[in-house]
C-alpha cells in the first residue's frame, strides 16, 4: 500500500502519548500512594487467543503488517503485537460495547456521531474477518488473505478502503476504518495493553513514556529526551507469543 508509517501514524501517536500521560498522571497523583493505586489495568500477558481463531489471528497480524509494515529500524505491526492488543480489546468491554447505548433505531450517522449501529466491534470483526477470507478465497483461487502475496493485500485493502471491494456478511469499509483506528492504538498504546512491544513505537518518535517528572527539560526545546521510554507498569519486556 502506499502508506508512510510517519505520516499515517504521527497523529495518533502524539494523541495517544498525551491520553497515557494524562491517565499516568492521574493515578500517580493521588497520594500517599501506594502499589495499584488509582486501579490500573491487568498486565496483558504472551498466551493463547482469547478472541480470535486461528485463522482470524493470522488475518489480523497480515493487516498489521500491510498497514505498518516493518523496516530496518522499527518492526511491522504484527512483531510489535498489534494483533494480541486487538484481540485482548474484543475479548474484553471496548469488543462489546459496554458502556454504550444498545437501543434501537439504529440510523446512519454523520463522522462527528460516532459509530450508529447495533453491530459492537467483537462482532463487527467476526463477520468481516469470514467475509474477507471468503472474497480471497473466490477471487485468488482459495487462499486466504494472510496466505496472499504482500501487494495483493495491498490491493484487497485498498479496494476495501475506496469501496471498491464488498463483503455479504459486513460492510467491508467499515471494517477497513475500524481495524485501522484499532491497529494504529496498539502500536503507540502502552505496552501494558499488549502492542508496542519492547517500547518499539515510543522508541521510534522519541516518546518518553509515562515518565513522572520533566521539570530539567521544560526549557530545552527540540531536544532528544536522552533516557528510555517506561510504560504504566515500568519497563515492559516481552518474549514471542508460542
Amino acid at each position: 500500500m502506499n502508506i508512510h508509517r510517519r505520516e499515517l501514524l504521527a497523529t495518533a501517536a502524539w494523541f495517544l502519548a498525551g491520553t497515557i500521560i494524562a491517565r499516568a498522571n492521574t493515578i500517580s497523583g493521588r497520594l500517599p500512594w501506594h502499589p495499584d493505586a488509582g486501579h490500573p489495568p491487568t498486565k496483558v500477558r504472551p498466551g493463547p487467543w482469547k478472541y480470535f481463531t486461528l485463522d482470524e489471528a493470522n488475518a489480523v497480524e497480515a493487516i498489521a503488517d500491510r498497514i505498518i509494515p516493518p523496516d530496518p529500524e522499527t518492526p511491522g505491526g504484527r512483531d510489535a503485537g498489534c494483533g494480541v492488543f486487538v484481540d485482548r480489546q474484543l475479548a474484553g468491554p471496548y469488543g462489546r460495547s459496554a458502556g454504550h447505548y444498545h437501543g434501537a433505531p439504529f440510523q446512519k450517522g454523520t463522522k462527528s456521531q460516532g459509530p450508529q449501529s447495533k453491530t459492537t466491534p467483537a462482532e463487527l470483526y467476526r463477520k468481516a474477518l469470514a467475509g474477507l477470507d471468503e472474497y480471497c478465497r473466490q477471487k485468488y483461487g482459495g487462499k486466504t488473505f494472510a496466505k496472499l502475496s504482500t501487494a495483493d493485500q495491498d490491493a484487497v485493502l485498498h479496494g476495501m478502503d475506496s469501496e471498491h471491494i464488498k463483503f455479504e456478511s459486513a460492510d467491508a469499509k467499515i471494517f477497513f476504518d475500524q481495524i485501522l483506528k484499532d491497529i494504529q492504538q496498539g502500536f503507540f498504546a502502552d505496552p501494558i495493553y499488549g502492542g508496542n512491544r519492547d517500547m518499539v513505537a515510543w522508541k521510534m518518535i522519541g516518546f518518553p513514556g509515562a515518565r513522572y517528572n520533566y521539570l530539567d527539560w521544560i526549557d530545552r526545546h527540540n531536544q532528544r529526551f536522552p533516557l528510555p521510554p517506561v510504560g504504566i507498569a515500568g519497563s515492559i519486556r516481552w518474549t514471542p507469543q508460542g
